[in-house]
Order: C-alpha cells, then structure tokens, then sequence
C-alpha cells in the first residue's frame, strides 16, 4: 500500500544511519520498513487519539527492540545517537499525521535501546 501522506512519502527516513558507516544499511533499511510500516498501518487505522496512536508506535517499538540484535550481529548497535535519531522519527511520523502533542518518550515508551 503506498503512502499517502505526501509528507512521509518525500521523507528520508533514518537518512543520519544511513550516512554514518557505522550502522549497516541493510539493518538501516529494516529500520526503515519498521516506520514505513507504522505510516501505513496510521493510514490503514487512522487512530482517533493519542492512545489509540501509541498502540500503533508501541508496536513499532518493539520491532526495534527486535532489530536491535540485527545491529549488534552486524557490530553495530543502537545507542545514544542512533536512540536520539530514531526517537525523532516517531515524533516525525506522529507530527506528520496530525499528532502535534504526541509526548516523544511515551511514543518509544516500551523500548529497551
């Protein structure tokens, strides 16, 4: 399902991981599935709240959480920089779906990185 939005549709998502040779594109790039997934599940559901949107960013999270492991197999990791990075990509997303108020921590709530 093509996105939508005609803003997340221009974005770059994770485009920081991506320059910096430390995280492997190819784990990078499921990142990039995981919030490309998010977006189109916010189409497909189109919360009504904000609870209803952090169901659908917990999910996500815990597909990190699970990807995680790919970057440290690959001898990489996600920690502070790459935290901060993809943590705005989850207020990016919120922001370009009308969720101006979203809290940042309570969108990656349940992650462990």
């Amino acid at each position: 399902m093509p996105i939508a939005n005609q803003q997340v549709a221009e974005h770059t998502f994770l485009r920081q991981m991506y320059d910096d040779s430390y995280f492997p594109d190819h784990v990078v790039g499921q990142g990039k599935a995981i919030l490309l997934r998010l977006c189109e599940h916010i189409e497909d559901v189109q919360p009504s709240d904000l609870e209803a949107l952090y169901g659908l960013t917990e999910a996500a999270t815990e597909e990190f959480n699970l990807l995680d492991k790919e970057f440290v197999a690959a001898g990489s990791g996600i920690e502070t920089v790459a935290r901060e990075w993809i943590c705005d990509e989850f207020r990016f997303v919120a922001s370009a779906y009308g969720f101006t108020d979203a809290d940042a921590d309570e969108l990656t709530a349940g992650r462990d990185w």
